[in-house]
């Protein structure tokens, strides 16, 4: 080898130990190449096994797929493929070195190099010529020495960095995957979901929102002020994977449900675009994503069913005698306020005999949802049987407790049902309530407490009914 191969070799050892980034390496070598050879362009690329895509080093890890023309990305592609197993493709045919320098020249327009770890390719090294550039084989064997070189180089830097985002992003699909074995309330596992794609995507804002009818509602962080965010969600698309705006600062990647959406994950940034690398990333975690809370709310609807009175969707006797068990031990423990409350349709039988069950039933369903527009979201509303419905007012002392039971009264007093009887005309009719109140002393048990908000209730009905009447020792 010629003095001038050897102080080539040596400038490029002494680029490789230097501490450059990924684009100021690549054109460090692309002028120290260039000095040596008519030399067009260097790019180097290296294979995304969780995208199955080639990814441009020095230009922040942009996917070639969407960067280049058809015929160039099936160039780069191809040649990716048959570098496996040989030393270059020349021209778009693959070649192997022979055994010794051999008095052979080729005239070159493109080569491609593998970069090789422990005998894996991982990625190529691409160099584009003018079309009359002529070498002999002693400069293949100069580039065959100047691979191993990068590929020692890159090896260190590529993988290093894609076993990290490799791990982070494998721990970051499997923690998402298991949050449906041990967590079935989306009010958990959604903040959750939040979480891990803002530490995995860190370079961007994100928010988690849930469809609730044909509104998207935040519900991962607490707020987002940024407006623009909510003008991308009213433009978004099912038909499409994800939805790029702003410059590519924001991008919306729906979650979906037998090709409904049923919510969406957004990333923002206020500095640079999303990356393809970021986008590919993304697209994978909101899919699976999608497939944790469409499990959970899979899961939420068989709940239902064993928790959920299925005439008026409140908390069936059973679950709310398991909640009331939880209370009592809550109000104990920290020692906060706690209040009963039994409520009883007067004259329930009258309706169901003048009008039928059907018109009791609405007459049901109706009260329910009053009871239920009428409480806080802690509130524990329940059809405890037949006419009867009970309520757990956590953090309620008995006083505050008498408003919320006088409110109710009058509403379900003011508030006219419509009914359907068998000859299909529709009336109007209106029922009232009776009510008994307790308040929890801190010794007794959940099962005394709502005697006593019973015997209260009982004192009700026999003081005339339509009224709320609190228990007194």
């Amino acid at each position: 080898m010629d003095n001038k191969n050897l102080h080539f070799l040596a400038s490029i050892a002494d680029i490789l130990i230097k501490e450059l980034d990924s684009s100021e390496l690549v054109k460090e070598l692309k002028d120290i190449l260039g000095t040596h050879i008519n030399l067009n362009d260097l790019n180097i690329y290296v294979f995304d096994p969780n995208t199955s895509t080639l990814r441009n080093y020095a230009k922040d890890w942009c996917v070639i797929d969407e960067s280049l023309e058809i015929q160039r990305k099936d160039a780069i592609y191809q040649a990716y493929e048959e570098i496996h197993g040989n030393d270059f493709v020349i021209n778009n045919k693959a070649f192997k070195l022979p055994q010794t320098i051999g008095d052979i020249s080729f005239k070159l327009q493109s080569v491609y190099m593998p970069i090789v770890k422990n005998g894996m390719v991982f990625g190529i090294i691409e160099l584009l010529f003018n079309e009359d550039t002529a070498v002999d084989m002693e400069f293949l064997f100069l580039m065959k020495i100047f691979g191993t070189q990068i590929s020692l180089k890159l090896q260190n830097i590529v993988l290093n960095e894609q076993s990290q985002t490799n791990v982070e992003f494998h721990d970051s699909m499997k923690n998402i995957a298991k949050l449906i074995e041990t967590q079935y309330e989306l009010n958990y596992i959604v903040p959750l979901i939040g979480e891990m794609l803002d530490r995995f995507i860190s370079d961007h804002l994100i928010y988690v929102f849930l469809k609730d009818g044909n509104e998207f509602k935040l519900v991962w962080p607490k707020a987002c002020n940024d407006e623009r965010v909510f003008e991308v969600l009213k433009g978004l698309d099912g038909d499409y994977p994800y939805m790029l705006a702003y410059e590519d600062k924001i991008g919306a990647f729906p979650l979906k449900s037998e090709d409904e959406i049923t919510g969406c994950i957004v990333a923002r940034s206020t500095i640079e675009k999303l990356s393809k690398r970021d986008i590919d990333y993304l697209e994978q975690l909101t899919h699976q994503a999608a497939a944790t809370i469409n499990r959970a709310n899979t899961y939420s609807t068989i709940l239902q069913y064993a928790t959920l009175d299925a005439l008026t969707n409140l908390n069936n006797r059973r679950q709310f005698e398991t909640r009331l068990g939880q209370e009592i031990a809550i109000a104990k423990r920290q020692e906060h306020p706690l209040c009963a409350m039994m409520i009883d349709i007067d004259f329930f039988k009258g309706v169901n005999d003048k009008y039928g069950h059907a018109a009791g039933d609405e007459v049901l369903r109706t009260v329910a949802g009053l009871i239920k527009d009428a409480l806080r979201e802690s509130d524990i509303p329940a059809r405890y049987g037949g006419e009867e419905f009970a309520i757990l007012l956590p953090f309620t002392k008995t006083e505050e407790a008498k408003i919320v039971g006088e409110r109710l009264r009058k509403t379900v007093e003011s508030t006219l049902i419509k009914i359907n009887q068998d000859d299909e005309e529709q009336k109007e009719i209106n029922v009232t309530i009776s009510m008994g109140l307790a308040e929890y002393d801190n010794t007794e048990t959940g099962e005394a407490l709502f005697e006593r908000a019973d015997k209260a209730l009982y004192e009700a009905k026999a003081g005339g009914r339509n009224k709320v009447c609190i228990f007194k020792n």
